[in-house]
């Protein structure tokens, strides 16, 4: 049975803090933004759950200038940032897990926020001088959820090998996607998202948390209400108003399912590393399934620290369980959801 031996995460070493950040948006964009823009703006940058954000850049003055950034610049961006967190994040897991480069079997990268052709396993194979031989995945499109299947696909392609690993990497420059606009979308993604990478190292042996079974839900029917949509050729993000309702209609239930069919209830999960899509979504999740505060605690946490960083968020949360004490027999349980719109759990074991 395959188990995750160690999580590595990586952000840029440049971060702002939200009153800072509201104050540059409101004067570098005073000739966009409309007073009710603002209003929101300042509302969101405002509440406690995000204290900070990390973002892709070398500094303030770069951060400035993303107003006249052109998509060729942004997406040398995101290859180039992509690029270093990955293998920064991937470097911290294997060390952890004590093992090397050279045992790198499968190399599965995710991401949502930028696209590249070859995708970023090309430049990550190069940069840490992996076998040309390396299995390697890259998936696009799959939202914030993307790091569940990622894990799913990686342990599959892996099998039953004993003698090499998998990693699994998700990582997202949300801010190669940053357009300013009184679209109240606009708003809400440039108040709370961030950048970083998460990597998994998966392996066949005693050691880890152990992966039991996986479960996805797909429905196109709120496909407008979370996902990207191109606008002059360039990525514009689209959440709608209704986004936390939606998300307590559809991700608790999901839980539930996973559990019944494994003859548990959420009450039997100990561990929670849930995707911090924001404040009023995780207390849909919280109130709906009638959890307590500690299932938050990891998620806040990220939140709180780094921001909506995407699809890498819930493994900065799974990492965090990782490193209190985990009890032989416990139970945990990953919840990744976004575009599609999608629901991904995945039920461990440790």
């Amino acid at each position: 049975m395959s188990r995750i031996a160690s999580v590595g995460t990586a952000n840029p070493s440049f971060s702002i803090e939200q009153k800072l950040g509201c104050e540059l948006m409101k004067k570098h964009y005073s000739d966009i933004l409309r007073p009710r823009s603002v209003e929101v703006l300042e509302k969101i940058m405002e509440h406690p759950s995000i204290r900070k954000r990390h973002i892709a850049v070398d500094g303030i003055l770069e951060l400035i200038s993303f107003k006249n950034e052109t998509q060729e610049k942004r997406i040398e961006r995101f290859t180039r940032w992509g690029t270093r967190l990955s293998c920064d994040a991937i470097r911290q897991a294997i060390d952890s897990a004590g093992v090397g480069l050279e045992e790198i079997r499968v190399l599965v990268v995710n991401t949502c926020t930028g696209y590249v052709c070859p995708g970023l396993t090309s430049y990550i194979i190069e940069e840490l001088g992996l076998s040309k031989n390396v299995k390697a995945f890259d998936l696009v499109g799959l939202g914030c959820g993307g790091a569940v299947p990622n894990i799913d696909l990686a342990q599959s392609v892996l099998g039953a090998q004993s003698n090499g690993v998998a990693v699994s990497v998700a990582v997202e420059i949300c801010s190669a996607t940053y357009q300013m606009g009184n679209d109240m979308s606009l708003i809400v993604s440039n108040a709370i998202f961030g950048d970083g990478a998460a990597a998994a190292v998966i392996w066949n042996r005693d050691s880890g948390v152990e992966l039991v079974t996986a479960r996805s839900l797909i429905d196109p029917v709120h496909r407008d209400d979370v996902r990207y949509v191109y606008k002059n050729g360039h990525l514009h993000n689209r959440l709608s108003p209704h986004l936390p309702e939606i998300i307590g209609e559809t991700v608790p239930g999901e839980i539930q399912r996973i559990c019944e069919e494994n003859g548990l209830t959420p009450a039997d999960i100990r561990h929670w590393a849930i995707h911090p899509g924001g404040h009023k979504m995780l207390e849909q999740i919280k109130s709906v399934l009638g959890l307590d505060e500690e299932a938050m605690t990891h998620s806040r946490n990220v939140l709180k620290e780094f921001g909506n960083m995407s699809s890498p968020s819930l493994l900065f949360a799974f990492k965090d369980v990782l490193a209190r004490e985990i009890k032989p027999g416990d139970w945990c349980i990953l919840v990744g959801y976004g575009a599609g719109l999608s629901v991904y759990t995945y039920l461990l074991r440790a």
